[in-house]
């Protein structure tokens, strides 16, 4: 591939760029295959819209924040194969349902969840600090304006402290912004997670930089026809709950 790359890296750029543009709306992953010749090669690709959930389950409806975060905690940090709605599914038959549908999950409904699965949970009131020092992986409310939210601890680094929000996305805060937000109780697997704080979480969406930057070139050159030589086709993966 590397030749490929080297003799034709704009036309390989643009046709990942068109294959990028035909994404549908609710494609968590896909991959571009690129053409040249008899040589084919295969790109990953994540779309714009689906990079802050790269290891965050995204929740389908507002109430559903406390299914979409255990999933998130499950799938992301214990390696267990669940989604959003097999969570929700079998919290919403096990639970009090007339209060699920008034206020959403609680943690009571999460523990009884973790409890059926194997997973010994309870809920801690913590200082930030203390919360940091489990070194784990927790579920936390936030309150947001006024709006009582279920995200995931995912870890802290030099002040700052990393969630991953159902509804956002994985997002990092200042300690003074998470303590203003965070109502003190964490929700804890009592053993050890199979990761926590993972780096690769903590990368910007773009790492771009101003010298980087393309010469000079009109919006015409950029969306001209690729070169026959290129062929792109589009292979989805789609979560069958996002459909």
């Amino acid at each position: 591939m590397r030749p490929i790359v080297r003799k034709a890296s704009v036309g390989a750029v643009l046709a990942v760029m068109a294959g990028l543009l035909a994404l549908p709306s609710t494609s968590a992953r896909a991959e571009i295959l690129l053409h040249n010749g008899p040589v084919a090669g295969r790109v990953k690709v994540v779309s714009y819209r689906d990079l802050p959930f790269r290891t965050v389950v995204r929740q389908r409806y507002d109430f559903s924040c406390g299914s979409a975060a255990l999933a998130t905690l499950l799938r992301h940090h214990y390696g267990r194969d669940v989604g959003e709605e097999q969570v929700f599914r079998a919290m919403y038959a096990a639970g009090d349902q007339a209060t699920i549908q008034r206020v959403g999950f609680s943690l009571l409904d999460m523990k009884r969840y973790l409890d059926g699965h194997g997973y010994a949970a309870d809920g801690f009131r913590l200082s930030l600090d203390d919360l940091i020092g489990m070194n784990a992986p927790a579920i936390v409310m936030i309150d947001t304006a006024g709006y009582k939210h279920f995200v995931v601890f995912k870890g802290d680094d030099a002040g700052r402290v990393l969630i991953g929000d159902p509804a956002l996305g994985l997002k990092i805060y200042s300690r003074d912004q998470f303590s203003a937000m965070w109502n003190g109780v964490a929700f804890v697997v009592r053993q050890p997670a199979d990761t926590f704080n993972d780096a690769e979480e903590w990368l910007p969406w773009n790492r771009s930089r101003p010298g980087q930057a393309l010469q000079p070139l009109s919006l015409a050159e950029l969306t001209r026809e690729l070169p026959p030589l290129y062929q792109v086709t589009t292979r989805f993966s789609l979560d069958p709950y996002l459909r």
